[in-house]
């Protein structure tokens, strides 16, 4: 084995910080100098001017100033460089009150804001205590590179750069204060006379949907100003037919303050996930009914896109988690819950003694799919009605999950599957399902979930789908799913900012949540 040197090799300037950023929380550490922040005249440093106006700069990243009183930290600055000589009682606050403020934000930045578990998630919140950020908060301001340390601790996913860019975007139309509604009386079709002519081109000019130089015909609702509309309407989750109606004036006339907020609470849930950008990993973000398989390992290629089903908004939502995709199953059994059973089966097959038969589900006794079945009859019902017997439905085309499933163990026990259903893919807006999430192409997911060195070509799994019996398998390396929840986003497809309605009202629970959290004390 080769010896270690025996001297210590110099790090880099900028390796400090890095280094002091990864060291677990229980190592010792060393005491900073009497002032963190202070030059040797006892003014704020050069530091402590870079942290002022990170602090006052908050609100790129979605994050409120005030929560880390940035002004009032400014103002104390202010004093210390402008005052004769300042008092030790002054300094030694200004100094304790900064670095508390800076670790906050850095802990905030990194982690977000908010434990994702107070507001209904199944996302465990990473492992905080992990990182000590006094550490590499004194490394990096030693080295007067706290602009890098800040740049070094946004998520990695350039989702995130993208909302930043976004959210500068809104904050500016927001700013200029001239935003008015359009007073448009619905339905308004292609060809339409329309008064709003020039108040509809600005609107759409301004959020970016129609070119600033293009030739409307005056008086008139023309292709040039429905292409517009139609492209503001895929943005948000309408359907794209060019037509003036309710929902999409009611889009169209949403302050840029209300998409602002979207931006932020995208932000902070994107702060939440584990580290994604180096591997594969699946989304399904919920309100924009859609699903992303990504790969890092190849970063020219188009990820895998699909529309998909999930839980109805009233009362079977798709649960919001975090967990790994562990295996799937070609031509699955249904086996209904007992909640579907109770509340839908069985007041479907007092009605009709044929229901059974005819979406080929039969009656079994015990678990798992080598349950016998039972004979339907006034015995078996009863029995069923007490619990004692479940029903499941027959692999097949009729199955209700389709001729594929996708397995990542959860609490909420739902996963990804096919659907007999393909015309629900065409609505605009797609929350139908009983919790788990119904796919438009399960063929294409499986060809991507299973390449992975598994010699699994669309041949071999549409031969598996064709099959008479079901077929378990396990994938050679977990894959991370994320069920997540956000009204705004850049889409991988056409790189254009998105924005969707909050079905669940998890935005609203999100911002109460933010704005009961205290300020810095």
């Amino acid at each position: 084995m080769r010896r270690a040197a025996t001297g210590c090799r110099r790090l880099a300037p900028w390796a400090g910080w890095i280094v002091a950023l990864l060291l677990p929380v229980h190592l010792a550490v060393a005491s900073p100098t009497a002032f963190s922040w202070l030059d040797a005249d006892g003014r704020p440093s050069a530091s402590a001017r870079d942290a002022l106006h990170l602090l006052s700069d908050a609100a790129t990243d979605g994050l409120s100033a005030s929560d880390y009183r940035a002004a009032e930290l400014s103002e104390q600055a202010s004093r210390l460089r402008t005052a004769a000589e300042p008092v030790d009682a002054s300094r030694a606050t200004f100094d304790r009150d900064l670095d508390g403020a800076m670790q906050r934000y850095l802990r905030d930045l990194r982690f977000g804001r908010i434990d994702p578990r107070s507001v209904g998630f199944r996302i465990a919140r990473q492992h905080a205590a992990a990182t000590d950020f006094t550490l590499a908060l004194h490394a990096a301001a030693a080295e007067q590179r706290l602009p890098a340390l800040v740049a070094e601790l946004r998520p990695r996913l350039g989702q995130y750069d993208k909302l930043r860019d976004a959210l500068a975007r809104y904050r500016a139309l927001d700013a200029e204060g001239a935003f008015v509604q359009l007073a448009i009386a619905t339905p308004v079709k292609p060809g339409d006379a329309l008064n709003a002519v020039a108040a509809l081109h600005h609107r759409l000019v301004a959020l970016g949907d129609l070119p600033e130089q293009a030739v409307l015909a005056g008086g008139l609702y023309d292709a040039v100003l429905a292409q517009g509309v139609r492209r503001f309407q895929a943005r948000h989750g309408l359907s794209a037919d060019g037509v003036i109606g309710r929902s999409t004036l009611q889009a169209l006339n949403v302050a840029p303050a209300r998409h602002v907020q979207q931006l932020e609470l995208a932000l902070e849930r994107l702060r939440w996930l584990p580290d994604l950008a180096d591997g594969r990993f699946i989304g399904i973000n919920i309100p924009m009914f859609r699903l992303w398989a990504w790969d890092a390992a190849q970063p020219g290629a188009e990820p895998v896109s699909m529309s998909v089903v999930v839980g109805k908004a009233l009362n079977t939502r798709t649960p919001v988690l975090s967990d790994e995709m562990r295996y799937l199953i070609f031509r699955p059994y249904w086996n209904v819950p007992r909640s579907i059973l109770v509340k839908e089966l069985l007041p479907a097959i007092a009605r009709d003694p044929g229901y059974l038969q005819r979406n080929d589900m039969e009656i079994v006794r015990g678990g798992g799919d080598d349950a016998r079945p039972v004979a339907a009859g006034s015995d078996s019902l009863a029995l069923l009605r007490q619990g004692a017997l479940r029903v499941r439905q027959r692999p097949g085309p009729k199955n209700s999950l389709g001729l594929v499933k996708f397995i990542f163990p959860n609490d909420d026990n739902v996963y990804l599957h096919g659907t007999p259903a393909q015309q629900l893919f065409g609505q605009a807006r797609r929350d139908f399902s009983h919790g788990c999430v119904r796919l438009e192409d399960p063929v294409a997911l499986a060809q991507w979930v299973l390449n992975d060195g598994m010699q699994w070509p669309r041949e071999r799994i549409e031969q598996a789908m064709a099959g008479l019996a079901s077929l378990r398998v396990n994938l050679a390396r977990p894959i991370p799913v994320i069920l997540f929840y956000m009204t705004a986003m850049v889409t991988p497809a056409d790189q254009s900012l998105h924005f969707a309605p909050d079905i669940y009202g998890h935005d609203a629970a999100l911002a109460r949540a933010l704005a009961a959290r205290q300020p810095a004390p």
